[in-house]
């Protein structure tokens, strides 16, 4: 199976006929008229690249720090939930290939495996994504499991005090399959979902996730876990200053894959913006719209440390477990270093921003005219 794809986002398609559709759905989706869906793909078409030719390329070199974490690539695995449906092993399959593939996976709070169960497969680098629920015992229990079981950061996710309006769970009543339960929470009674009159899923943020979030909380959070926080979910500078002064370890410029607000920027649009006002006190990540290895080195072209793959991750493990995981890591690394070799990079120090130019510098350069 496996052996006749040749991209990633062939693994989409593969999927769709091979997953009932409100499982599809769910993962494939976004908010409202999903605009943002789309501008978060087409805003890569957007960005072009200035290669610098006659440069020795017979070594290139993909290898990284992240956190003081060495892997293998700038290519990370963003949280998907509830993995279990588009596999019988779910995260286990997802963590082993991510593992084997020397770079970091971030679990979802709502994962179909625990923290625990992952942890078993073996070693490997691990980031736990955080929702904080209205009761912050429940929320200073998950972090210390995560803790004990050997995550070394936890991402915070702040774009999610509602769920937004995702009309493809409204119309399939969305709701998780009964044999399976949001495994991190089994024993507090908040595994369940309930089915609901439009998506089970937005029920339960609303009666669970805590709206009164605000950035007290991010220092909260320090007070319970010595781990690094990521900000996941950050669009402005505004809104990057603020997390650096609250203490945040780093910022991952993040639409939660277009679900919540419809027309806010894609993320390789809101990058530069969040990368200037960061001014390299902490680190940067994009998570969001990335198909290519060419997507990849235009975000580290505009100053990114490192990127996050949500949906090519659940795509590929419905169509092939955790083989189709490791192909997806294994094309992107493949298509990146191809892309650093033509662009005249040798290693990820080398990509600047003289690598691209945007829809903005044409503008700017003929205004200049």
């Amino acid at each position: 199976m496996s052996s006749i794809v040749t991209n990633v986002s062939e693994y989409d398609a593969l999927a769709k006929e091979r997953l009932p559709k409100m499982i599809y759905d769910y993962y494939a989706s976004g908010a409202e008229d999903q605009y943002t869906l789309k501008d978060n793909r087409r805003a890569f078409e957007r960005i072009w690249f200035r290669p610098r030719i006659l440069i020795d390329v017979t070594q290139v070199d993909l290898t990284t720090s992240i956190l003081g974490f060495k892997i293998s690539m700038p290519i990370m695995v963003a949280p998907t939930a509830m993995q279990r449906m588009a596999h019988p092993e779910g995260e286990l399959a997802t963590a082993r290939a991510v593992a084997s593939a020397k770079t970091i996976m971030t679990l979802s709070s709502w994962a179909t495996s625990s923290v625990e169960e992952v942890a078993s497969v073996g070693p490997g680098i691990r980031f736990f994504q955080l929702y904080v629920y209205k009761d912050r015992s429940v929320v200073a229990q998950l972090v210390r499991r995560a803790e004990r079981a050997g995550f070394k950061a936890i991402a915070l996710t702040v774009d999610t005090p509602r769920l937004g309006r995702r009309e493809a769970d409204i119309k399939n009543r969305f709701v998780l399959p009964p044999h399976l339960t949001l495994k991190n929470f089994e024993g507090l009674d908040l595994g369940k979902m309930d089915k609901a009159a439009d998506s089970g899923l937005a029920s339960y943020v609303a009666g669970q996730i805590d709206r009164s979030l605000s950035w007290k909380d991010v220092k909260w959070l320090q007070t319970i876990t010595s781990l690094p926080i990521l900000v996941k979910g950050v669009l402005t500078a505004e809104d990057t200053r603020l997390a650096i002064q609250s203490g945040a370890a780093g910022i991952i410029v993040s639409n939660h894959g277009a679900r919540q607000l419809d027309y806010v920027s894609a993320t390789i649009d809101a990058l530069e913006e969040v990368v200037t006002a960061a001014q390299g006190r902490v680190p940067v990540f994009l998570d969001g719209g990335v198909r290519r290895g060419t997507d990849v080195l235009k975000a580290l072209a505009l100053g990114a440390s490192g990127v996050f793959i949500g949906r090519p991750v659940v795509f590929s493990l419905a169509v092939d477990g955790e083989a189709g995981v490791k192909k997806v890591l294994d094309m992107l690394r493949e298509e990146l270093e191809l892309a650093m070799a033509l662009a005249g990079c040798t290693s990820l120090k080398e990509i600047t921003r003289s690598h691209i130019k945007t829809e903005h510098d044409i503008l700017r350069s003929a205004a200049r005219l």
